[in-house]
């Protein structure tokens, strides 16, 4: 039965693929539908998903003007580097949560969503990496399944197919959410859980400090 479910999903993912080998230097094929994300200006890969969430690729210090336009209240940065060099206003809090998407897992995933969600409740977030391509196009895709309730299926596309360039990471992005378990990750998140396994890295961390706690209170 699983293995039927799959099909239609990976015939998607073909395609996307399929299409996205062709797009090189030049203008990357995009097949564009109204639900996915839609460019803002001109720089940056600038997309908006939502009233409260934007994605892009690398700003520098003349988005400055751009962010207060938008009433950016936090930058969320998926790169091992500081957004503090380019990023100066007080007013916009930053994230950092570096991760790769050739070793992305649930921990990283809760990791992102869990600061969006709790973000834009304060207003306006961006996310982005370098690019914003594989690393943001992940977290996005993620976002429209675990969070606005998309099927993979149109996940994949927005994320393969919506003209934000081209990546050798998207295969790397296509095999996590093939066999992510989205009810898993809705629970983690909704139980503030980090991971969707009590045997996580971070779980196990969890636990020590729990019962080290409640040790000292002996």
């Amino acid at each position: 039965m699983l293995k039927n479910q799959w099909l239609p999903a990976f015939g998607l993912v073909f395609i996307a693929l399929f299409s996205s080998a062709f797009a090189q230097a030049d203008e990357p094929i995009s097949i564009r539908s109204p639900e996915w994300a839609q460019p803002v200006g001109s720089q940056y890969n600038l997309h908006q998903m939502t009233p409260t969430l934007y994605r892009s690729g690398l700003p520098d210090s003349n988005a400055a003007p751009l962010l207060e336009k938008l009433k950016i209240g936090t930058v969320i940065n998926f790169l091992p580097e500081s957004d503090a060099d380019w990023l100066k206003s007080p007013d916009i809090r930053q994230v950092q949560l570096t991760y790769r998407t050739n070793h992305v897992d649930d921990s990283d995933v809760l990791a992102a969503l869990r600061p969006i969600q709790e973000a834009e409740t304060n207003g306006p977030v961006l996310m982005h990496c370098k690019h914003g391509s594989d690393r943001t196009g992940l977290m996005a895709a993620m976002y429209r399944v675990v969070i606005q309730g998309w099927s993979k299926e149109d996940a994949l596309n927005e994320m393969t197919l919506g003209g934000f360039g081209t990546s050798n990471g998207f295969k790397d992005g296509v095999r996590y959410m093939m066999r992510a378990d989205v009810d898993k990750l809705r629970t983690a998140l909704a139980n503030g859980d980090c991971s969707t396994s009590a045997f996580a890295l971070c779980s196990m961390k969890d636990w020590i400090t729990t019962s080290s706690k409640a040790e000292e209170h002996l």
